[in-house]
C-alpha cells in the first residue's frame, strides 16, 4: 500500500531544474539498454507539452512527501532493518538513483560494499587515488567492481583503527565509481574513484571478507533562490582570497570556482579543496542541505583567512627584520672604513685579529704555513661577527695555532732504564722489547731517525695496546690511541674539507693536536678492522700517513696545508694478519705476538694481574691470598685462550666474592683460596682437565689450526665402511677444506697399490670425514696432511700416535706446502701437551721464531712429502713398512676385509 504513492513522489522531483533537464534525458537513453523505455518516454512527452506545471506540481509532491512518512514510521515496529534501507528513492529489483555532482543520473544497487576510509574524506565530484592494502577493503574493491563499479567509502573515526568495527565509522559518506584500478605484485590496489553523492549510511552487515552497507541517499538538490546565490557568490570570494594567501594550492582553482554555476558543485569543490583536519572535513560532508553546507563553509573560510593573514603578517616582520640586520651590515663595514682612515681606536674584532697574528708569530710555524694563516686572519677581520663564515675561519685559525708545530718530547735515552720499565710492564715478549730497545739505540745515534711502522699481530688479550703505552712510558713521550674498527670514511683519516659548518680535521691531525707534541707514540689500533664504501677507503688514506718517504708532508683536507709525520713514532696493531691490505701491510714492520703459554700466563696473574684487581675492588695484598696450584687450576680449567682476557675476569670475581665477605661479615683475617675451596668462590670448571688420549686410536689424527685467537689442535675422525663409492663431510667445513678432502683422498686411491687396496676399492666403501665441535666453522688448507694420514691410518687399520700433531698442505703428488702462523700452532700443540708436531720443510726457517718455552716442549719434524710424514705419525707395524719401503716392493699381503679390497 505504501508503495504506490512513493511513485510520484520520485519522478516529480526529480523533473525539477531545468538545467539539469538534458542530463537527465542523457540518462533515460542510457538506461533504456538496461530497462523497459515505456515509462521514460511518456515522462518526457509529459515534461515538453506542460513546462509550467512541473513548478506546481513539484510543492504538492514536497508536501504529501513529509505526510506520507508517520505512515512509514507507523509500520516501522513491524518492518525490519533490511527494510529500512530500501526506502529512499528505492526502484524496482532494489535499486536507487542518484544525480551525480555533474549532473547526470546514475543507479546503483541499495546495498553497496562498504571501504572504510583512514584519513580520507571524499566529496562528491572528487576524483581521488586510494592504496588499498587490507583484505577486506580489497574483497570490498573487488566486489564493487565485479557488479556497477560502485561502492560506498566511510571514514573512521581512529585512523589508528586496523579493523575498525561499524560504530566506529561516521554515518555520512560517499558512493564511489571505479574509474582506474591498477593491481600491486603485493596484492594491494590502487584505485582511482570519482566521488557520486551522498549517503547515510543504514544497516551494516557482514559478508564473507568484507562489510555491506545499505543506502540512504541524501537529497542534495537545492533550488536556485536569491539566498543560496547569495551564499555561493560568499563562499567564491572567500575561497578566491583564501586561494591567493595559500602556497599550497594553485591559482587556477580560484577562476576554477568562479566557472561554476551549480551551488551544489560550488559547495563540494570548495569543501574537497580545502586543507583541515579530518575531523572538520567529515563535519562538511555532513551537513543536512547544500545551504547548510554553504554558510559552513562561509565560517571555515572566514577562520581560515584570520590565520592566512596572521601568518603573512609575521612573515613580513622576518622578512623586514633581516634586511634591516643586513643594512646594519653594511653600515659597520662603512664606519670601519672610515674610522680606520681617520686613525680612531679599532673595535675588539680589531684587537682579536691583533692578538692572532701575534699567536701566529710565536707558533714556530713553516713560512708557507704561515703566510696562509696571516691570510686568513685578514679575511676574519673583514667579516662580521655575526657571519657564519666568520665561525668557520676563526675556528680554521685556532686549530693552526693548537698544532704542535715546533713542540717535541725530550727522548730519554738511557736504554737500561727503558729496558727495566719494559720488563716491569709486560712479562715476556722479548722480542718486541728488542726492537723498542734498537730503536732507542738509533735515535740516541741519529737523533730523528726514520724508522719503520711497527704492527703488532696477534690474538686479542696478549697486550698489543698496553705494550704501545709501554713504549710511550719508556720513551718519555706522549701516548696518543685511535681506534680504527668500523671506520669507513676516508675523512676520518683524512679529514673534512672546509666547506660547512662543523667541518674538522681528520683522526692523525686531532690525535697531534691532544698529544700537544709533535713526537708522540701514536697507536693505531685494530687496523685489520679498516672497511670502505662509498666514501672512499680509509686504508688507502693510511698509506701517506704510514710510510717513511710520505708523512713528512702529510696533507690533511682541513688543514690544507703539510704537516710533518716523520718524527711520530706509529704503532699498528691487528688480530689477523691476512685481513690488513697488501700495499698497507708493505710498509710496515710486522711482530708477531703469540698466545702466553701455561707458565707465562701464570707469571702475568701473579706479578700483573692480580695485584690490579686487588687494587680496583678496594683490597689489599693482606686481604686476599691465592696458592700457585690455585692459580694453576684458575689458569687451565677456567680458561683456556690466547691472552688472558678471561683470566683477568676470573681473578675479579674472586676479588668481588672476597670484598662481599669483607664487608658482610667484617672479616680481618686474609681469605686463603687453595685447591680445596676455589670451586666455593668460582664455582665448577669451565674445561676439563688437557689430556691426551690414553690410547693410540685407528682413523683419528690431530692437526694444528691458526684462528684470529691464537692456534688451536684441531681432530680429524675418518671412518670406512662398506658402501658405494659415497664421501661424507662434516662438522662445517669449508670450502677449501673440503678442497684437502678430495685431493687426500685422490693421493690415497693413487697409491692404492701401495697400501694393498684394489683399483677399485672407492667404489666399494664409504669414507666418512669428522671434524669435532660442528657449530665451528672450520676452513684452511692446512689440514691436507692430518686428513691423508687419517685416511690411509682408516684404510690400513693402523693406529695413529697420539701424542704426535701435525700440518701442512698437500698436493696430489703427495708434496707437503708451507703454512702460516707456526708460532701460534707450536703454542697452541705445547699447551694441549703435544709432544711432537710435524711440519713442512719449507717451514724450518720459521722453526727459529717459535717462542723458545714452546720449543722446550717440542719435538719437531720437517717433512716434504706425505710418506715422511706417515713414518712419523703412524705407529710402527708390517702395513707401515711395506708401504713406505722402497720402490717396488710388493703390496701388503693382507687388507681391511672389507668388499673390493685385495687380501
Amino acid at each position: 500500500m505504501s508503495s504506490s504513492p512513493k511513485k510520484p513522489r520520485r519522478k516529480k522531483p526529480s523533473e525539477s531544474g531545468r538545467k539539469t533537464a538534458p542530463a537527465r534525458k542523457k540518462t533515460s537513453q542510457s538506461a533504456t539498454k538496461k530497462r523497459t523505455p515505456a515509462k521514460s518516454t511518456a515522462k518526457s512527452a509529459k515534461k515538453a507539452t506542460k513546462k509550467t506545471a512541473r513548478k506546481a506540481a513539484a510543492k504538492p509532491v514536497k508536501r504529501r512527501t513529509a505526510t506520507a512518512k508517520p505512515r512509514s514510521q507507523a509500520k516501522k515496529p513491524a518492518a525490519k532493518a533490511p527494510a529500512m534501507a530500501k526506502k529512499p528513492a528505492a526502484t524496482r529489483r532494489g535499486r536507487v538513483r542518484m544525480t551525480a555532482a555533474g549532473g547526470d543520473e546514475v543507479t546503483f544497487a541499495s546495498r553497496l560494499p562498504l571501504l572504510p576510509l583512514r584519513d580520507v574524506v571524499i566529496f562528491p565530484g572528487m576524483i581521488v587515488p586510494l592504496l588499498v592494502g587490507r583484505p577486506a577493503s580489497v574483497a570490498a574493491v573487488e566486489r564493487g567492481l565485479a557488479d556497477d563499479k560502485f561502492f560506498a567509502v566511510l571514514t573512521q573515526r581512529d585512523p589508528q583503527d586496523v579493523e575498525p568495527s561499524p560504530e566506529a565509522l561516521h554515518n555520512v559518506g560517499t558512493v564511489v565509481r571505479t574509474v582506474q584500478v591498477l593491481r600491486m605484485p603485493d596484492g594491494s590496489l590502487k584505485v582511482l574513484v570519482e566521488g557520486i553523492g551522498r549517503f547515510r549510511a543504514g544497516k551494516l552487515s557482514e559478508r564473507n571478507d568484507y562489510l555491506e552497507v545499505s543506502l540512504k541517499v541524501v537529497n542534495d538538490q537545492v533550488r536556485d533562490t536569491p539566498a543560496v546565490k547569495a551564499l555561493m557568490r560568499g563562499v567564491i570570494r572567500l575561497f578566491q582570497e583564501y586561494v591567493t594567501l595559500h602556497h599550497a594550492i594553485p591559482d587556477e582553482m580560484a577562476a576554477a570556482v568562479d566557472n561554476i554555476e551549480d551551488p551544489r558543485a560550488t559547495a563540494y569543490v570548495v569543501a574537497g579543496h580545502l586543507l583541515l583536519d579530518l575531523d572538520l572535513r567529515q563535519a562538511l560532508l555532513s551537513e543536512p542541505t547544500v545551504p547548510a553546507l554553504l554558510r559552513r563553509l562561509s565560517q571555515v573560510l572566514g577562520d581560515e583567512l584570520e590565520i592566512l593573514r596572521l601568518e603573512r603578517k609575521i612573515e613580513g616582520e622576518v622578512r623586514t627584520r633581516v634586511s634591516k640586520g643586513q643594512k646594519e651590515f653594511y653600515l659597520q663595514e662603512q664606519l670601519k672604513a672610515i674610522r680606520k682612515e681617520l686613525g680612531e681606536s679599532l673595535g675588539d674584532e680589531d684587537h682579536d685579529g691583533e692578538d692572532l697574528r701575534e699567536q701566529v708569530e710565536r707558533s714556530g710555524m713553516p713560512a708557507a704555513v704561515k703566510e696562509k694563516t696571516l691570510k686568513e686572519v685578514e679575511r676574519l677581520q673583514r667579516m662580521s661577527s655575526m657571519s657564519p663564515e666568520a665561525t668557520v675561519v676563526r675556528s680554521y685559525v685556532e686549530t693552526l695555532l693548537a698544532l704542535p708545530w715546533a713542540k717535541r718530547s725530550r727522548d730519554r735515552l738511557d736504554l737500561e732504564k727503558a729496558a727495566t720499565i719494559l720488563d716491569e710492564d709486560h712479562y715476556g715478549l722479548t722480542k718486541v722489547k728488542d726492537r723498542i730497545l734498537e730503536y732507542l739505540a738509533v735515535v740516541k745515534l741519529v737523533k730523528r731517525p726514520r724508522g719503520s711502522i711497527l704492527c703488532l699481530v696477534g690474538p686479542p688479550g696478549v697486550g698489543k695496546t698496553s705494550l704501545g703505552k709501554s713504549v710511550a712510558r719508556a720513551l718519555g713521550r706522549k701516548f696518543v690511541r685511535v681506534a680504527l674498527g668500523g671506520v669507513r670514511d676516508e675523512a676520518e683519516i683524512r679529514g673534512h674539507r672546509r666547506t660547512y659548518i662543523g667541518s674538522m680535521p681528520g683522526r692523525i691531525i686531532q690525535g697531534i693536536k691532544r698529544a700537544g707534541t709533535k713526537n708522540p707514540v701514536f697507536l693505531l689500533d685494530e687496523v685489520d678492522k679498516l672497511s670502505s664504501d662509498f666514501r672512499g677507503d680509509p686504508s688507502s688514506a693510511l698509506l701517506e700517513v704510514l710510510d717513511p718517504e710520505q708523512n713528512k708532508t702529510f696533507n690533511d683536507h682541513y688543514l690544507d696545508v703539510d704537516f710533518d709525520l716523520s718524527e711520530v713514532l706509529f704503532i699498528t696493531t691487528a688480530n689477523v694478519l691476512p685481513a690488513i691490505p697488501p700495499a698497507l701491510r708493505d710498509r710496515m714492520e710486522i711482530l708477531r705476538l703469540p698466545g702466553y703459554l701455561e707458565h707465562e700466563k701464570m707469571g702475568i696473574a701473579s706479578r700483573f694481574l692480580l695485584r690490579k684487581q686487588i687494587k680496583e675492588h678496594g683490597l689489599t695484598e693482606k686481604d686476599l691470598v691465592l696458592s700457585e696450584d690455585a692459580l694453576q687450576i684458575l689458569v687451565t680449567r677456567y680458561t683456556r685462550e690466547a691472552g688472558v682476557r678471561n683470566l683477568e675476569r676470573e681473578l675479579a670475581t674472586l676479588c668481588r666474592k672476597v670484598a662481599r665477605e669483607k664487608v658482610t661479615k667484617a672479616r680481618k683475617t686474609a681469605v686463603r683460596i687453595g685447591v680445596k675451596n676455589l670451586e666455593k668462590y668460582l664455582g665448577a670448571p669451565r674445561f676439563p682437565e688437557r689430556r691426551l688420549a690414553e690410547t693410540d686410536r685407528v682413523g683419528v689424527g690431530n692437526g694444528l689450526a691458526w684462528t684470529e685467537y691464537g692456534g688451536d689442535v684441531l681432530p680429524v675422525e675418518v671412518s670406512v665402511v662398506p658402501g658405494s663409492g659415497k664421501i661424507a663431510m662434516t662438522g662445517r667445513m669449508g670450502e677449501v677444506m673440503r678442497e684437502s678432502v678430495r685431493i687426500a683422498l685422490t693421493y690415497v686411491r693413487r697409491r692404492a697399490g701401495g697400501l694393498g687396496l684394489s683399483p677399485d676399492f672407492a667404489e666399494q666403501v664409504d669414507v666418512h670425514l669428522h671434524m669435532p665441535e660442528g657449530a665451528i666453522p672450520k676452513d684452511g688448507p692446512s689440514a691436507g696432511v692430518c686428513i691423508a694420514t687419517a685416511v690411509i691410518s682408516a684404510l690400513l687399520r693402523v693406529p695413529i700416535r697420539r701424542d704426535v700433531a701435525m700440518t701442512g698442505e698437500i698436493t696430489l703428488l703427495g708434496q707437503v706446502l708451507p703454512i702460516g702462523g707456526l708460532n701460534e700452532k707450536a703454542v697452541a700443540a705445547s699447551l694441549a701437551g703435544y709432544q711432537h708436531i710435524i711440519v713442512p720443510k719449507q717451514n724450518e726457517p720459521d722453526w727459529e721464531e717459535v717462542s723458545s718455552a714452546a720449543k722446550k716442549t717440542l719435538t719437531v719434524t720437517f717433512v716434504d712429502h706425505v710418506d715422511d710424514a706417515l713414518r712419523h705419525a703412524l705407529v710402527p707395524s708390517p702395513a707401515v713398512d711395506r708401504l713406505l719401503g722402497a720402490p717396488g716392493e710388493p703390496p701388503p699381503a693382507e687388507g681391511l676385509g672389507l668388499p673390493g679390497i685385495a687380501h
